[in-house]
């Protein structure tokens, strides 16, 4: 009986799972490995951070959906793959061997070597880091309390990507409750982003552009671009604007990092060929060093079909990868003809700014406001039905269309 070994319980790894287990039933022994005992939705992460829900409204456990006839869960910290001997080393258990492996271990944030980054601003990359952001800030909004420091109201978030954005729009709509624990008027609390892109969300482009950011800005959120952090310290962020040497400062008692997306630092670990903790993989998802071995998500770069740049890793295109990856293990393991390469199909992209109003665009259409929000939702549920099935979608589910 072979041995699938699937590293990584998030989209790309847990659907692997699922689908492996209604596509080859007790023919093999699965091996889940995690260092959580839950599944979370990352793309939810942000309703944790800015305290709008805790992580058990966006997370259910694996057991639950795991068949314990031919699916195995280990709880543990991934520290390398053995490529030579197919084994996979952990922290705290003896290695386990594999005859297929799936490498789904998710993105972690980098400082990108900027001073103090790493010890004086917080990332948002997994549920606890999302925690931490939540408990820093009420943390200072009661710091307030006793020393009325502006620098307590103060949030500015490093980069404006498409989950910062997220982030900030959730924080900006909990500005009421934090200004009730800080016993200060919401409009006193800031929320500012540093950014170097010369332009925000490029996946958008001319009114839906336009109205991405008119609701930015109706959420009081300031983005300073292009400009560039210098450095961060226990009470302000240091940065400069391009084709400026003079360096300002934000003084913010609350300082995120959400800059610096790389793959599992166990990828370099491994001594696979890799960018930024991800795999150039084949036509099968697989890695050059092993074709044995499926590289999926956050830890994989899929070209755009005539571009010279990747496809941006999200949910979707995890979950495509992790269906592939499942067909073709299954068609080995019965020796039939492999599928044909693997083909990306993008459905588009919706992202949220606030609880109610978002900005997408999906099948070639453009969407705004509460329809957005709604599409939105819909993806959110999509994913979980993916992963979950019918049980964990009603349990976890975003149900509120138009709240």
């Amino acid at each position: 009986m072979k041995t699938i070994v699937v590293l990584g319980a998030g989209y790309a790894g847990l659907k692997t799972v699922v689908a492996l287990q209604k596509k080859l039933r007790k023919e093999v022994r699965i091996i889940l490995i995690d260092r959580n005992p839950y599944h979370y939705e990352t793309m939810r992460l942000y309703e944790v951070a800015s305290g709008s829900a805790p992580y058990t409204r966006m997370s259910y456990e694996l057991a639950d959906v795991l068949d314990e006839n031919m699916s195995e869960l280990v709880v543990d910290q991934v520290e390398k793959i053995d490529l030579k001997n197919k084994t996979v080393e952990l922290t705290k258990h003896k290695p386990i061997s594999y005859d297929y492996c799936v490498v789904g271990l998710g993105f972690v944030l980098s400082s990108m070597g900027i001073a103090g980054a790493q010890e004086n601003a917080l990332p948002m990359s997994n549920v606890k880091q999302a925690q931490a952001i939540r408990d820093h800030i009420e943390s200072e909004m009661r710091a307030y309390v006793k020393d009325h420091d502006p620098k307590h109201l103060s949030i500015v978030i490093c980069g404006a990507g498409f989950q910062a954005i997220e982030l900030a729009g959730a924080l900006a709509q909990a500005r009421p409750r934090f200004a009730q624990i800080a016993g200060t008027d919401p409009e006193k609390i800031t929320i500012k982003m540093i950014d170097g892109s010369p332009r925000l969300l490029p996946m958008f482009q001319g009114k839906l552009l336009d109205y991405a950011l008119n609701l930015i800005k109706a959420h009081k959120i300031e983005i300073i671009k292009p400009a560039y952090v210098q450095k961060v310290t226990d009470h302000s962020i240091l940065y400069k604007m391009k084709d400026s040497d003079n360096v300002q400062e934000i003084s913010a008692g609350n300082r995120i990092w959400m800059m610096g997306f790389s793959g599992s630092p166990v990828i370099e670990k491994s001594g696979f060929n890799n960018r930024r903790g991800r795999v150039m993989v084949s036509d099968h998802l697989t890695a050059p060093e092993s074709d044995d071995i499926y590289v999926l998500g956050d830890v994989s770069s899929v070209m755009v079909p005539g571009k010279k740049w990747p496809w941006p890793n999200t949910a979707q295109m995890a979950l495509s990868m992790a269906n592939y990856a499942a067909k073709d293990i299954r068609s080995r393991i019965n020796h039939q003809a492999r599928p044909t390469k693997y083909v990306y199909h993008d459905l588009g992209v919706v992202v949220a700014i606030g609880e109610s109003k978002a900005a997408g665009k999906a099948l070639g259409h453009g969407y705004r406001g509460y329809l957005a929000s709604a599409l939105k939702k819909i993806i959110i549920d999509k994913s979980l039905m993916e992963t979950g099935g019918i049980k964990e979608t009603l349990a976890v589910g975003r149900f509120d269309l138009y709240h």
